[in-house]
């Protein structure tokens, strides 16, 4: 198990960004928790939305005097291929995992629980350390299962392998109702969703002149209208789907560019496998750029990427969240997005963006808001709005410090 060096970050930085109700609560709750030992433990430091979530949470929960910390697992690469295979399955492929990869699970959590620090709430983040509850003999932490994942078709055996572990917390977080299994104490179940940073690298205002110069560097014409999705290469983000629909929509906008831009994850061993696949699928196709960390692209780049693009897509099948949404929206730039989980939590269709449920909606929402700059305009400002409103950092953390304060500091 390894510890993950970290920052603190000053809740005084937002002020001005964040509402001041929120952030006068933040304080309150802060100083019934000052000195509360908090330990999140999740897969990996680096790749996906779990690991840019704790990038600034923990941080934040340092700042306002939470002695927090954030500890990945250390595992050989077969677990994460079972986990990957149980992730797939929550999400609804028809899998199941053999006995052999059902032990695996079990025994990487016997091994690394007991390696956790003292603390008095643990937050486990997604299947790959939901086991780790049973095997802890500590019984001084209460625990919170923090799920980050679509499990609205969830594949009954995935479903009854984890759900015995999940009932073991005392709390268990969901982004949306909808993700909630039927069969979970509902008392013991939150609603909070995730959230960007606005001061993060990803998210920081860039001036026009960084922006463009990022696109020529990657080869991309700035003066070109850019659709752009940022997402891990698998086949939940549909990225296949992506290229099908630009290809529709150059029949209308020659002059299009899509820019498909994601990281290889340390714990999703299918990255490099569906990102050749996309590469596959986009060839022939001179003006689609696809994009990872290999080829030098890091969060600024991402960050220019998405301030430069016309439209932001995420056209997942299933979504936990999708921080990309949230990501485009506070840039001023409207998103199209599946029709699915998390997406539709931060997108009201026609308002701030577009749901749409298959490749040719896809492509018309796309060549209607390239031909409008005016639409354009009025859903990215008011996205940008529902993002500054309800999906910041600050609001994310006051959801935890609440929970917290239940769990150990109750009034």
């Amino acid at each position: 198990m390894k510890r993950v060096p970290l920052r603190r970050l000053a809740l005084d930085a937002y002020r001005g960004i964040s509402a001041d109700d929120e952030m006068a609560e933040i304080g309150a709750l802060a100083e019934r928790l000052r000195g509360a030992r908090v330990v999140h433990v999740n897969a990996t430091a680096y790749g996906g939305g779990v690991a840019e979530l704790l990038q600034s949470l923990v941080p934040l929960e340092r700042g306002v005097g939470l002695d927090s910390q954030w500890w990945t697992i250390s595992a050989p690469a077969v677990f994460f291929d079972a986990t990957k295979r149980l992730h797939n399955a929550l999400q609804g492929m028809p899998l199941d995992l053999s006995t052999t990869q059902r032990a695996l699970l079990q025994s990487v959590a016997r091994r690394q629980s007991p390696k956790l620090p003292a603390a008095d709430v643990v937050v486990a983040h997604d299947p790959q350390v939901v086991a780790l509850r049973h095997f802890n003999a500590d019984g001084r932490p209460r625990w919170i299962w923090r799920c980050h994942i679509d499990l609205t078709t969830s594949h009954p055996s995935a479903l009854a392998l984890l759900l015995p572990y999940v009932q073991e917390h005392d709390a268990m977080v969901f982004t949306i109702e909808a993700f909630v299994p039927a069969s979970v104490d509902r008392s013991r179940v939150r609603l909070i969703a995730p959230a960007i940073d606005p001061l993060s690298e990803k998210n920081v205002h860039l001036h026009d002149g960084v922006v463009a110069a990022t696109l020529r560097r990657f080869d991309v014409d700035p003066r070109s209208p850019l659709l752009v999705q940022v997402a891990r290469f698998d086949p939940w983000k549909d990225p296949l789907g992506v290229i099908d629909a630009f290809r529709i929509v150059r029949r209308r906008v020659p002059d299009a560019q899509l820019a498909l831009v994601g990281g290889l994850a340390d714990d999703d061993p299918e990255g490099v496998a569906y990102l050749e696949r996309a590469r596959a699928h986009a060839a022939g196709e001179p003006r689609v750029r696809i994009l990872t960390n290999v080829d030098g692209v890091d969060a600024r780049d991402v960050n220019a990427f998405q301030r430069a693009a016309s439209v932001g897509i995420l056209k997942s099948l299933r979504e936990g969240f999708g921080l990309a949404v949230s990501e485009s929206l506070w840039k001023g730039v409207p998103v199209v997005g599946g029709n699915a989980g998390g997406i539709a939590l931060q997108i009201t269709d026609g308002a701030d963006g577009f749901l749409v449920a298959d490749v040719a909606e896809c492509a018309d929402r796309c060549v209607r808001l390239l031909s409008d700059e005016g639409l354009r305009r009025r859903l990215g400002d008011a996205g940008r709005e529902t993002v500054r409103r309800r999906f910041l950092v600050t609001r994310m953390l006051r959801d935890h410090l609440r929970l917290y304060a239940d769990l150990v500091a109750p009034r």
